[in-house]
């Protein structure tokens, strides 16, 4: 985060449950709040501590950025969290993003399998590395093109910082509304980041049952038609 950042949580909205048993509870995050607290009380305010308004043992599993809308699991149980967060360790979790991309899309699909490191001298921002990067993999799909901007299908199989912004980078079509990474005009051209986590599955840290969450975007209608 640099000098200039004011963190402004939205505030006055219930959380979003999605789902919840014994173990763990899923949780649709809005842009703009940080997943757990960062360093100083004016960042203390976030989804965790929300949640642990309500349930007090809840524990965090992953983390979305604070920009990023979308699907947050938490666990209930120490046993439960330490199941999850092998499962994310060892990519038994599957992610579905959307994302507003500038330009038109070409390909319409594929992967981009393009190293990752962080850069050091511009933290927190990504950079890609092909000697010293960790291996980042992410395959893409066009879902709808319209004459500036795409609505594309992230599936993410590594889970790198900033992986599918620096992707869609690399591949010349900047996230709208990224600041960290988008062109001036892909910047100027939402009123936030348009990445949202919409798809999660896993597996019930107890019996095993395969769960399969969803969470609709805020840019695209129930329809499938862009706000945007």
């Amino acid at each position: 985060m640099t000098d200039a950042f004011i963190y402004r949580p939205p505030t006055g909205i219930p959380l979003d449950i999605l789902y919840q048993d014994k173990d763990l509870i899923v949780l649709n995050k809005p842009a703009g709040l940080l997943t757990n607290p960062g360093r100083g009380a004016h960042l203390a305010d976030c989804l965790l501590s929300r949640v642990q308004q309500q349930y007090p043992q809840a524990l965090l599993v992953h983390r979305l950025d604070l920009a990023t809308s979308g699907i947050v699991v938490m666990a209930l149980r120490r046993k439960a969290e330490a199941a999850l967060k092998q499962q994310f360790a060892e990519r038994i979790v599957s992610k579905r993003y959307l994302a507003l991309v500038w330009g038109t899309l070409m390909p319409t699909e594929g992967v981009v399998d393009v190293p990752l490191l962080a850069d050091s001298s511009n933290p927190p921002k990504q950079k890609v590395c092909y000697q010293g990067g960790k291996t980042a993999v992410t395959h893409f799909k066009l879902l709808q093109q319209l004459t500036d901007r795409a609505l594309v299908e992230l599936k993410p199989i590594t889970g790198r910082s900033h992986q599918l912004r620096m992707h869609m980078l690399h591949l010349g079509h900047p996230i709208l509304g990224d600041s960290f990474y988008a062109t001036p005009q892909a910047l100027a051209a939402a009123p936030r980041l348009m990445l949202h986590a919409a798809g999660l599955e896993l597996n019930q840290p107890y019996n095993g049952t395969r769960l399969h969450f969803s969470a609709d975007a805020d840019f695209v209608s129930a329809t499938g038609q862009l706000h945007l």
